[in-house]
């Protein structure tokens, strides 16, 4: 089953340029983590200081409260700033 994970970013410093290279720096360091089939980090086009990091899954079962390496990503980006964390589940 292919899933994803979303990790929303709203950054409270007047800099996001010097938090998104932090971030950069974290997904790099999850690299490919075991089924996760790709991680990409999209930064919002009108709002420079969103930042959306996307985990995708393809497991047999779904973890509706989020992956241990997403959980961890929301833990380690909730200094710099408002985080929403969702899990999409891919229909079509």
């Amino acid at each position: 089953m292919q899933w994803m994970e979303v990790v929303k970013l709203r950054i409270a410093e007047k800099n996001p340029e010097s938090i998104e290279k932090e971030v950069v720096k974290l997904i790099k360091e999850l690299g490919n983590n075991g089924n996760m089939k790709d991680i990409k980090l999209y930064r919002n086009a009108v709002v420079d200081n969103d930042l959306s990091v996307h985990l995708l899954w393809e497991t047999d079962n779904v973890e509706p409260q989020g992956s241990a390496t997403g959980l961890c990503l929301v833990h380690v980006l909730k200094e710099y700033g408002l985080i929403s964390h969702s899990v999409w589940v891919e229909r079509i």
